[in-house]
């Protein structure tokens, strides 16, 4: 059960035929460098099952302000450079910022 007060990103990601792997192995190297950050609770790669080439990672921050305070550091570009070539571009914005409002 998540608490309320938890954020969790929506990254939307778009691999064209033969950039499975690409996407899957920066998803990986990306995850590990992450490993220990401040206030991120875990990520999952998702993968859309009716579209095999759309993707997504969700990732859940304790708060919106761990979330913010990773964002401004110096690290956050470079660590996630790796899947910005796939963000969906077909999208109004790659990326949405959802808080839990309640949970069961």
């Amino acid at each position: 059960m998540s608490a309320p007060g938890r954020v969790r990103i929506l990254l939307h990601l778009r691999a064209a035929e033969g950039e499975v792997a690409a996407v899957e192995e920066a998803y990986h190297r990306i995850s590990k460098d992450l490993a220990g950050t401040p206030g991120l609770l875990g990520n999952e790669l998702l993968r859309q099952i009716t579209d095999a080439g759309a993707y997504a990672v969700l990732s859940e921050w304790e708060s919106m302000a761990a979330f913010r305070d990773w964002e401004a550091g110096a690290a956050h570009r470079g660590t996630t450079s790796p899947l910005r070539p796939f963000q969906d571009g077909e999208r109004p914005s790659p990326f949405a910022l959802f808080e839990v409002t309640a949970a069961y």
